[in-house]
């Protein structure tokens, strides 16, 4: 049964997967690595900052210390924050299908974004208020497709439920679009609707449904994964 929606925030709320494959593309050739479009989608995609630097070097076969990396998530932060100012928008659907949930369900952000890159474009969307919990890159050890991200959403969303029932893992429904994404979900034991922003819909099976957009997704669809 339907109790709690975890949303991802890149490629599901904001349409700003192509800004990070430019940002991250522009630091690493600062640092003397080349990152291809066709290498970001196919590998980098899911992972968080931390992992998509720590991939990139490790593919590399360069050492990446704590402080250098700490160096390369700040750079690329501040070119977010300047790039977002006139290109990020909210994916169609998005504000309408929220809107519909919000008074019905517990809603979470479950991101490898960093809080203030969230809190930005959700206040500035108008959607802030609409999320009882955000769970970001800094709130976790370890990013998707690990579970924990997902599982540190659930554990807040019950420590704001009221009644003696809490929420249970396979009553939680996560929006996602990236494979490492799915996984970390379903290793969590949720469902998983993907939506094919950034993957096509045939790298996406391991969700438990795959739509082209949240345009087409309301509450009976939504419940109907969860029964």
């Amino acid at each position: 049964m339907l109790r709690a929606l975890i949303f991802d925030f890149n490629g599901i709320i904001v349409d700003d997967e192509p800004i990070h494959f430019e940002l991250f593309k522009r630091v690493l050739a600062e640092e003397g690595i080349e990152l291809t479009e066709e290498d970001y989608y196919a590998r980098y995609l899911g992972f968080d900052d931390r992992g998509a630097f720590t991939a990139a070097y490790r593919e590399q076969g360069r050492s990446l210390d704590e402080q250098l990396l700490a160096r390369l998530i700040d750079r690329k932060a501040v070119y977010y924050q300047n790039e977002i100012q006139n290109k990020a928008r909210i994916f169609p659907g998005v504000e309408k299908l929220v809107a519909a949930l919000a008074p019905a369900f517990p809603l979470a952000v479950a991101s490898g974004a960093l809080r203030h890159e969230i809190d930005t474009i959700l206040s500035t969307a108008g959607l802030l208020d609409q999320f009882a919990l955000i769970i970001s890159a800094e709130d976790v050890d370890h990013g998707k497709p690990e579970p924990e991200i997902f599982l540190k959403a659930l554990a807040g969303l019950n420590a704001q439920v009221e009644n003696s029932h809490p929420i249970d893992a396979a009553d939680c429904l996560v929006i996602e679009d990236s494979k490492e994404g799915i996984r970390g979900a379903r290793r969590a034991g949720m469902k998983c609707l993907a939506v094919s922003n950034s993957h096509p819909a045939e790298l996406l099976q391991e969700a438990n449904a795959v739509v082209r957009s949240l345009e087409e997704v309301d509450l009976a669809f939504l419940e109907q994964i969860c029964a």
